[in-house]
């Protein structure tokens, strides 16, 4: 157990609710130092400053810093976009694109990793899927798909419905040899576990704040290496996208900012920078690898409880494959859904399957109430 789980779940205020919230796979709710941060944003911008801007350029700065702290990159190799989608835009609508280039997907992703670069078919370029087998995907299936045309691979980091974790370091290592673009997307995994984008040799990393990361929906950021901004075309620009952007106003100018702060194209979300920097502060404040452990000590039990009572897993049960999320293949998954919905025990059905997501306030007794509800669930008609 978490030494400060009582502090922990002071700052959960729908805890008060009677609530069990066990669908960080979804959306997280909001915490109270998150809460707090925003609404003195909002104090100040409506009865103080008003104008906030030399105040947002630190606080961005400072989200940056904990960004690059979570994922070990350096601040400026990090840039705020919308969400996961615009990110992966950033970098399948930059790439030089040839006749007969291929990208290499899975077939177990969620569309946000996969529709950006269908739409790149329209450039002549082709998608491969690699074969999940038994809910894994493994480096050496990847590596028999890959051909001397594959320009670029995308992965989640940690797959939305069976919660498997790709080893990224073993992908890495294969897109080096290979000479293929790493491409990550993050969100199902960053806030729950460990990741280090230059230890695993990821070139891109994209991700939104609504999940693990316990932010505000409408507001994510993307990881990318300076050699491969080198490469990029980029396709959108604004003001801010510049150098000294504030000199000269009326000195009509393209000129890149060296960092990624060039794709960030004009006036931002500034409550949503504020948002993610008090969440992720206070997620390295925690250690995400301890959260990381507690998680895989809360999931454990529900391992348990689904081999007790017969029931089967989407999830793998090895540590080193799974992160936050225990998918469960019910009968009459709808209905079980719906009746936990009714107990204010809130989980999220994918795909006709029951899928539970706690985080590091929740406790054992929490994992114990959804266990014991779809143990009941489980033996009426229903």
């Amino acid at each position: 157990m978490l030494s400060n789980l009582p502090v922990y779940r002071s700052w959960f205020p729908h805890l008060k609710t009677g609530k069990l919230w066990l669908n960080h796979a979804a959306i997280s709710p909001l915490n109270s130092r998150t809460k707090n941060a925003v609404e003195q944003y909002l104090l100040n911008r409506s009865e103080g400053s008003i104008d906030d801007f030399p105040q947002i350029v630190e606080i961005s700065q400072n989200t940056k810093l904990q960004l690059g702290k979570l994922i070990n990159a350096p601040a400026e190799r990090i840039g705020f976009v919308n969400n996961t989608s615009d990110g992966l835009n950033i970098l399948a609508n930059g790439i030089d694109w040839k006749s007969g280039d291929r990208i290499l997907l899975n077939d177990s992703e969620f569309p946000t990793n996969v529709v950006p670069f269908l739409n790149l078919k329209r450039l002549g370029v082709e998608i491969d899927f690699v074969k999940t087998i038994n809910d894994e995907i493994r480096p050496e299936d990847i590596e028999k798909v890959i051909t001397p045309k594959t320009k670029l691979l995308s992965i989640s980091f940690v797959q939305f419905l069976s919660g498997f974790k790709s080893d990224l370091k073993a992908i890495g290592k294969l897109c080096k040899q290979h000479n293929i673009i790493f491409c990550v997307d993050a969100i199902q995994g960053l806030g729950s576990t460990p990741i280090d984008v230059q230890e695993s040799g990821i070139d891109f990393l994209s991700s939104s704040g609504h999940k693990w990361l316990l932010s505000m929906m409408g507001f994510g950021f993307i990881y990318i290496t300076e050699e491969l901004q080198s490469r990029l075309n980029q396709q959108f620009a604004g003001w801010t996208s510049n150098k000294h952007y504030f000199n000269n106003l009326l000195d009509y100018r393209l000129d890149f900012d060296d960092t990624a702060r060039r794709y960030e194209n004009g006036a931002q979300n500034n409550a949503g920078i504020v948002a993610l920097g008090e969440s992720v502060t206070l997620l390295n404040d925690i250690g995400i690898p301890k959260i990381h452990l507690y998680l895989l000590s809360l999931t454990d039990y529900i391992f348990e409880f689904a081999e007790k009572n017969g029931i089967t897993t989407a999830t793998p049960r090895e540590h080193e494959k799974r992160a936050g999320i225990v998918t469960l293949k019910l009968p009459n998954a709808e209905n079980i859904f719906a009746l936990l919905n009714e107990q204010n025990i809130i989980v999220s059905l994918r795909e006709g399957k029951i899928r539970i997501s706690p985080h590091f306030y929740n406790s054992i007794e929490d994992i114990h109430i959804v266990c014991n509800a779809l143990q009941s669930l489980l033996h009426k008609s229903i």
